[in-house]
This record gives C-alpha cells, structure tokens and sequence, in this order.
C-alpha cells in the first residue's frame, strides 16, 4: 500500500513538472506570485491554480523563452486583476491579426497608456472580464502581454478557444505598422510555435476572416495575407 501510495504521488510530480516545461524553458521557475519575484511573472507557462505563475528573473529576457521578442508583462503595464479566465487549450490552431483603431504609440510609457485605456474600456464600457486581446503590438517594438498565453481571450467571436490574438495598437486601413511592429508580432507568433502555445501547423487570418469587420484595417490585411500559414480559406 505505501509503495503504491508513493507511487501515485511521484506520478503526480512528474505530471505537474512536465507541465511546467513552458517556465522552465523560459529559464524561470513556478511559484505563488504573492511571493515575491526577482524579475517578472509570465501567465501561462505553469500548471495548477492560476496564481502560480512563472517567475522569469531579470536578464532573462522576460520574454517567455525567446530572446528575440520582448515582452512586457501584466505586472509591468500595470494591468488591473481579470475578474474570471478560462484556462486557453493549446496548442491552438489558429492566430488572428486584429488593430485597435486606436491612435498608435511608439514608446513604452505611450504604449502602456493606451493598453491601460484599452483595458479600462473593455472591462467598464463592454463589461468583460479583462482586456481582450491576448497580446497588443506598439511601433515600440514591445509586445503587451494582455490574456497572455494561459487563457481565452474575447477577440474573435466564436474563435476565442481556437486561437490567440494580437491587436497592433493603431489603425491600419491606409498603412501598415512599422518595421519594428512587425518583426515583433512575427516573433511572438513564432515564440508562440517554440513554446507549444500555437500549432506548428497553425492557420493565420485577419480579424475581418471570422467575422463582419473592416479589422485589422485594408493595409495590414493585404499585408499578413502574404506572410506564411496565412489561410485564405476561412475559419
């Protein structure tokens, strides 16, 4: 009995330690994030109740395990607490390219403004549980972790536990976003890919393929229907 007891549990372990190969891979570790972190906390990466969260210390990047996108955390934009999350089932099939149809920004403290606002109006005006998106874009070149990796968004009517999402913050209906903008939404879809969040075989679309929207504006969509895995049969 005791060995089959002891058994059970270090089957446990394992499960819950092969879990956490997103944080591990990341180079941090997963803990209860009312403890304190010598870095910054990533959502998404670790198994179990939605406080444990992995702990990524400064200098690893903060990028959730690749060291060519940089990602600011909830904790760094200053995000307010989501009121209710559904775990996101991964990987996910699908990635859609939305724009807030909001003025642009192109420095931190500018872009962290307009996420805070956007926030703010999804959460007060259309009465959400949190920010949409689960990832915002700035002309900054950061990425804003929004519903991050670990959980189902409220961007792409009934597509959100299919796929994630990233709004680049601006309109693009008559130019597309910077270079800097770009290189980062491609990095995140392939930091994405390594981390097993999306499907290597994952389908790319813009807003505007799931539903009656002008989104992610004229300029950007003819743009992303020309990079890989962009789908141009509907979801």
């Amino acid at each position: 009995m005791i060995a089959c007891c002891v058994a059970i549990v270090l089957a446990l372990v394992f499960q819950v330690q092969g879990a956490d190969e997103g944080c591990t891979a990341a180079s941090g570790h997963c803990q209860d994030d009312s403890i304190h972190c010598s870095g910054s906390y990533q959502s998404g990466l670790c198994s179990g109740a939605a406080n444990r969260r992995c702990c990524i210390p400064t200098g690893s990047g903060g990028s959730g395990g690749c060291s060519n996108v940089n990602i600011v955390t909830r904790s760094q934009w200053g995000a307010k607490a989501a009121t209710a999350h559904t775990a996101m089932p991964v990987p996910a099939p699908e990635f859609f390219i939305h724009h807030t149809e909001t003025p642009p920004c192109s420095d931190r403290a500018g872009c962290i403004a307009r996420v805070q606002s956007i926030q703010s109006y999804h959460m007060g005006h259309n009465g959400w549980s949190d920010i949409g998106y689960s990832f915002l874009v700035g002309e900054d070149g950061n990425v804003y972790e929004g519903r991050g990796w670990g959980y189902v968004g409220a961007h792409t009517e009934q597509y959100n536990s299919k796929g994630f999402a990233a709004s680049m913050i601006g309109s693009f209906d008559s130019h597309v976003p910077n270079d800097k903008a770009l290189t980062a939404v491609k990095n995140l879809i392939a930091c994405g890919v390594q981390l097993g969040k999306i499907a290597g075989s994952y389908r790319l679309y813009g807003h505007r393929d799931a539903g009656q929207t002008s989104c992610p504006g004229t300029a950007l969509y003819n743009l992303i229907q020309t990079w890989p895995h962009y789908s141009h049969a509907h979801p």
